[in-house]
């Protein structure tokens, strides 16, 4: 088993999705995510995409994410507002709780832990 993994999406075909129902607040938005890599102790890598529209966050997991196109609008409970665009990279903890809002459709890699 290799010991790298280039994060490529080519040839690989994404799992579809949207927020839960009780989740969102506008819009329609539709996920495509290509999950890459799992590694043992609940770490997972990949790309997201997401289609324009509004949904409430909760986050039980560690996320750091690096935005790669588009523009998105995540909102912390407190009122905190944080414009993503390409080449804006954040770490969202658990327990942060809010919304995000992809005003253009957004891709982001991560890298996420349970």
């Amino acid at each position: 088993m290799p010991t790298y993994l280039r994060l490529t999406i080519d040839g690989i075909e994404p799992e579809a999705g949207s927020p839960a129902a009780d989740r969102l607040v506008s819009g329609a938005p539709a996920f495509r995510t290509w999950n890459l890599d799992e590694a043992d102790g609940g770490v997972y890598a990949g790309i997201w995409e997401a289609t324009p529209g509004k949904w409430r966050i909760a986050y039980d997991e560690w996320e750091y994410f690096h935005i790669l196109s588009g523009y998105s609008i995540v909102t912390a409970d407190d009122g905190e507002t944080f414009h993503l665009r390409a080449g804006d990279r954040m770490i969202l903890k658990p327990g942060f709780k809010g919304s995000w809002e992809v005003v253009e459709t957004t891709r982001k890699d991560y890298v996420i832990r349970l």
